[in-house]
Parts: structure tokens; sequence; C-alpha cells
């Protein structure tokens, strides 16, 4: 558990303290010139020392919370450091399919998958890539599971983004995985290097690109997971759409790429042997433990409440304790007034006649 500042440099307003305490020096200097006039007594010290320190704590808190601090949990992972896999999720709108309306469709399953190969999988650093026809990066890998999770969750989406060719049967080209080897998706420290490609397997002729791009070293060793089945259709509006069949072929077409690039298929049924499939693929290695955030506390809000106290305090001070505390000083008596400040009369004489 540590404590971090968001915005540390936001602490200099905890010098705007200076100015109520040179205002109260002013105050108490004048108040001290009149009391000497009149021959009052000063007050104490401790007195008046609640309320220097309420002046100063009001804007000291309120730049303290203007540093944003948080507290931050920690927990600690083994990691492997020779090793990194990435999960490529098919997001094309053939994805959409499903065997009924209120049944998951391929999209939802294939998110599943990739959430229990990961938690399969822990000490491996697993990233995210969408495939349409073309391939895109939304996380590189780490050994975060709620990182990874909440990109699957949040960034994934179905054509998130839009293959870049419209009006075609399929958007999906399977020829668009030799970019991950050409772009270098992987660190150079990765050693053994895994896709887990999890797609219905419905893409467009092969251009022949494919192969090539996988004969580079260190191997990326590849799994793909075909979630497919022949009755499903997409039920965007609750009808099945009449434009969409699912491909017949396309348990054909997945083990052709497969054979060039010497990777494995397995059916959706088979899923969860994925795991058994990375695990046989990088063999043993060491691991190095690393940290991983699992938590936030911010600390700004009861930090901004706490200021309320001595501002509060210094209010009452002055408006509540000072003027209920004061007590008027008797005036001097004028000659012929009781105690209750009643007159008495002079004894008169009697008016005689005439």
């Amino acid at each position: 558990m540590d404590v971090a500042f968001l915005t540390p440099f936001a602490a200099l307003f905890a010098l705007a303290a200076l100015a109520p305490l040179a205002a109260f020096a002013v105050r108490r200097r004048a108040a001290s010139r009149a009391r000497a006039t009149l021959g009052l007594r000063e007050p104490s010290r401790a007195s008046q020392l609640p309320v220097v320190v309420a002046l100063a704590a009001v804007p000291a808190l309120l730049g303290v919370a203007a540093t944003q601090p948080v507290i931050e949990t920690t927990r600690v992972v083994p990691e492997r450091t020779d090793t990194q896999a990435f999960v490529v999720v098919d997001v094309s709108r053939s994805m959409l399919a499903s065997e009924s309306p209120s049944a998951p469709t391929r999209f939802e399953r294939a998110r599943e998958a990739a959430i229990e190969l990961r938690e399969s999988l822990p000490e491996i650093p697993f990233g995210v890539v969408t495939l349409t026809d073309r391939v895109l990066p939304h996380l590189f890998p780490t050994t975060d599971a709620s990182v990874f999770a909440a990109t699957l969750d949040d960034a994934v989406g179905i054509e998130h983004p839009p293959p870049g060719a419209t009006y075609l049967t399929a958007a999906t080209t399977l020829d668009a995985l030799a970019s991950i080897p050409e772009l270098n998706y992987f660190t150079p420290a990765a050693e053994k290097r895994v896709l887990v490609v999890l797609t219905d397997g419905e893409t467009r002729p092969l251009e022949g690109r494919l192969a090539s791009a996988f004969e580079s070293e260190p191997r990326i060793e590849t799994v793909f997971v075909h979630l497919w089945a022949e009755d499903e259709r997409i039920y965007e509006t609750g009808v099945a759409e009449g434009g969409y069949e699912p491909d017949p072929v396309s348990s054909t077409a997945l083990a052709e790429v497969a054979s060039l690039i010497g990777g494995r298929v397995l059916a959706e049924a088979e899923a969860p042997r994925a795991a058994d499939a990375v695990r046989a693929a990088i063999g043993a290695g060491e691991t190095t433990d690393v940290p991983h955030e699992t938590g936030r506390l911010p600390l700004m809000p009861w930090l901004t409440l706490a200021a309320l106290v001595p501002l509060a305090l210094v209010l009452a001070r002055r408006n509540v304790w000072w003027s209920g505390g004061r007590q008027r000083l008797p005036l001097p008596r004028r000659a012929g007034e009781t105690a209750e400040g009643a007159k008495v009369s002079e004894p008169r004489g009697v008016a005689q006649p005439g």
C-alpha cells in the first residue's frame, strides 16, 4: 500500500495560508493599540492559538487535496519474462451470429474464451488484438488481469474498427495476421511467442503472403479456435437476417491457414484445451515477481471535507462564541440613580397659598 500524488505541484496552493495569517497579524496589531489606549488587558497567546491554527489549516488542507492523493494497493504476480502471447479476436460482423436471439453470439463466446485462457495461464503476459481485414493491437502483453478484462469489455467490439472494404460477403481476411510478425508486436526479449486466434474462420481467399511472414524467427506458435456452427444466424433485430448464411468452408479455410504457418485448429468444444496447447508451445521457464496495481482510493474528497472543520471553528468563534460571550460593562451611575437605574426625587416643600 502506497500513497501517490497525481498533481504534486498543486501543493503550492498551500502558500495561500500566508494571506489569512497576515490579515490576522495586522488586525491583532490594531487591536493591541486600541487596548493599550483603553487600558485593557491583552488576551493570552493560548486563547489566540486555535484561531491561528485554523486559519492556516484551511488552505493547507485544500492544498494537499489539490495534489489529488490516492492510496494505491498492489499485488505481486509471477511473470514469465521469456514469453509473450496475444489473443486475436475476430470482430467482423459475422461474429454476431448465434443459435437463437437469446443465445450468446460468437463474439461473446470468444471474449469469454479469452478470459478463461488468461486465467488458466496467469504467469504469461497476454495482449489483445482485433481482426477484420487488418489487425489492430488494443493491449500489449501484460499479466494484469484487470487491464486485460477491461480491454475486452470496453475497447473491443464488433467492427471496432470497421473493415476497410465494404459491401463484401466476407470482410475478414486471415492474411492480415501477417502484420503481427512483420510489425514486431512482440518485444525482442520474448523468445517464445504465441498467438491464439478466436475466429469463425469466414475469410476471404488467401493471397499468399501469410506463410512467408511466419517464417521469421523467433517462431510464432499459433492456435486457432473455431467458433462456428452451421445453424447460427445474426439476430440483431430479433429476427434472422436474410443476408447472412454461415460459410460451410470456414473449417477448411482455417485448416489451410494453420498448415501454412504451422499452427493447429481447435473446435469450439475444445477451447479449454487452448491453454494446454499454449503450455506445450512455450514449455517451462523462469518467472519474476511483478507488482500490479489492484485499486486506488482517492483522498481528495475527504481532505476537502476536513478543511471545513477549521473553517467552522473560525466562523463559530467569530459569530457565535464571541458575540455570545461578550458582557456589557456597567456604565457609571449618575447622581440620583439607584442600582436599578430608577431616579429618586428630591424632597420638595408643599406650596403655600398666597
